[in-house]
């Protein structure tokens, strides 16, 4: 099992595979070219779409919307692997326990009459129809915190790296202005 160490740097250093991984797509994300509202805005999409059941299309139907709305393809790709192979259990089994709460809380009557029509066919299929309204409904309620969490987060992440990029580029030029006029000073007293 992985653990987190000291680095040189004073900072944390990974040993972990999946933290390091994890790390990797951090740095990726954060240092992302194009505008911090866009990547944002594209990353809150691709988590919105990947909340839904459109497992399999959950990332075209991301990348294409985001191109759509000018919004960043990468991040909207990104925002998509809120669903993976270890994760959409769980989203999908939170996503129908909500939408089958709400749908019985809002439709009481139509629930039933629904069952009552579908009797005649087999179990699974019967079930279907509310299980599929169940998960886009919960997909949608959702996904919409979800989405604006991460938009915050996206925001927040991206701005803080260019800061810090910025302010190092900065100290860099400092730096360099300090090491001319020090050459200078020491060329004119010879």
């Amino acid at each position: 099992m992985g653990h987190l160490g000291k680095g040189k740097d004073g900072g944390f250093e990974v040993k972990s595979k999946g933290l390091e991984r994890l790390r990797r797509f951090y740095d990726r994300f954060v240092s992302m070219r194009g505008n911090p509202k866009e990547i944002a805005l594209g990353f809150a999409l691709g988590l919105f779409v990947g909340m839904s059941p459109t497992l399999g299309f959950q990332m075209a139907l991301a990348v294409v919307s985001a191109a759509l709305l000018g919004w960043n393809k990468w991040s909207a790709a990104a925002g998509v692997w809120i669903t993976n192979p270890i994760t959409a259990p769980f989203v999908y089994g939170i996503n129908y326990w909500v939408g089958s709460k709400l749908i019985l809380w809002v439709f009481p009557e139509a629930t039933a009459h629904g069952q009552a029509m579908l009797s005649r066919m087999g179990p699974i299929v019967q079930k279907t129809p509310m299980v599929m309204a169940s998960l886009i409904l919960g997909g949608v309620v959702l996904g919409v915190p979800v989405a604006c969490a991460g938009y915050w987060l996206a925001l927040w992440a991206v701005t803080r790296y260019r800061l810090r990029v910025k302010a190092q580029m900065e100290r860099a030029r400092q730096r360099l202005r300090e090491e001319r006029a020090r050459r200078r000073r020491h060329t004119k007293a010879s």
